[in-house]
């Protein structure tokens, strides 16, 4: 689970996104070939998080602390390229899992396994720094605030890794497939929702990267109006939540605590909710539904799925 996309995730900066050319020479670096990465003769700036970055040649060894960096990686076939993914970071089944933290970074264990290359989402506790001062370059990708920060996160990672050919293919492929399946489904209109971060009941409001996502399909967060912090993640009470009667109840707690359409009902008041009369309670996998790369295809598909069986139901 990519804890970014929780309520206590930072505020962080946006990706602007990178032309595919090379600093200062204009040449391109998009020759990768199923062979492997392209090798660069020249370094690649990329545009990230954490400012301009150097990538001075085709990364060997990459040390990924962000489990949507790592499915991105994976994803544009970098795999071979990545010597170590932090704790978190579950799919795909074969990245080289290891005891590194991105929560709590360690830049000792980081520099252990060599690196040419560092990967992350989070600078807690100034680990980039840490990381710089010994000649590691390091990309700073943080959470998605918008759809379109993964297509640039994407195209960073394509550029630095030598596979910007590969990263292309994949983000063109995910807009066709995303937009698709907005088209096929009915536009919700009035449809109510309510998507679920854990049983104290903290939501993501319409602002933040999930709240894009429902949007697409024109329904209404119940969430916004009680955000009163203004950070995207309130917390509801059960009165509110009664009270709004979300047509949709979107739950992105099934694998951390257990949650269902059965434990949903059973909660007090909650079996009078229309989401569960009609049904229209969905179970999400809490990783896709929290992270922001390669897997963004599959939540849209089952929010997508949802929507045209909440709509035929109306």
């Amino acid at each position: 689970m990519e804890v970014l996309l929780r309520p206590v995730r930072a505020v962080c900066a946006l990706l602007v996104l990178c032309v595919m050319t090379l600093s200062g020479c204009g040449r391109s670096d998009t020759s990768d070939t199923a062979a492997g990465p392209a090798a660069r003769a020249t370094p690649v700036v990329i545009d990230a998080g954490n400012g301009k970055i150097t990538i001075p040649a085709t990364p060997k060894r990459i040390v990924a602390l962000s489990p949507t960096a790592t499915e991105i990686l994976f994803a544009i076939g970098a795999g071979p390229q990545v010597v170590a993914v932090d704790d978190q970071s579950n799919h795909p089944a074969n990245a080289p899992k290891s005891k590194l933290s991105g929560f709590k970074p360690n830049a000792e264990a980081v520099i252990g396994h060599k690196p040419d290359l560092v990967v992350l989402a989070s600078d807690i506790g100034g680990i980039v720094k840490d990381l710089e001062k010994v000649g590691i370059p390091v990309l700073l990708e943080p959470s998605a605030v918008k759809i379109e920060d993964t297509y640039d996160q994407i195209a960073d990672l394509g550029r630095a890794t030598g596979h910007a050919g590969a990263a292309t293919t994949l983000a063109q492929g995910m807009r066709q497939q995303i937009e698709a399946t907005v088209k096929a489904a009915p536009q919700a209109g009035g449809l109510t929702y309510y998507h679920e971060l854990g049983e104290s009941l903290h939501s993501a409001t319409s602002k933040t990267f999930i709240g894009q996502v429902y949007a697409l399909f024109g329904l209404r967060n119940i969430a916004d109006r009680a955000d009163e912090r203004g950070d995207g993640y309130p917390q509801l009470s059960p009165e509110y939540l009664l009270k709004a009667d979300p047509d949709l109840i979107f739950l992105a707690d099934t694998k951390c605590c257990g949650q269902s359409a059965d434990t949903v009902a059973g909660r007090t008041g909650w079996d009078g909710l229309a989401a569960v009369k009609n049904e229209n309670v969905v179970p999400l996998d809490d990783d896709v539904a929290s992270r922001w790369g390669p897997r963004l295809v599959d939540l849209v598909k089952a929010v997508g799925a949802a929507v045209q069986k909440a709509a035929a139901r109306q």
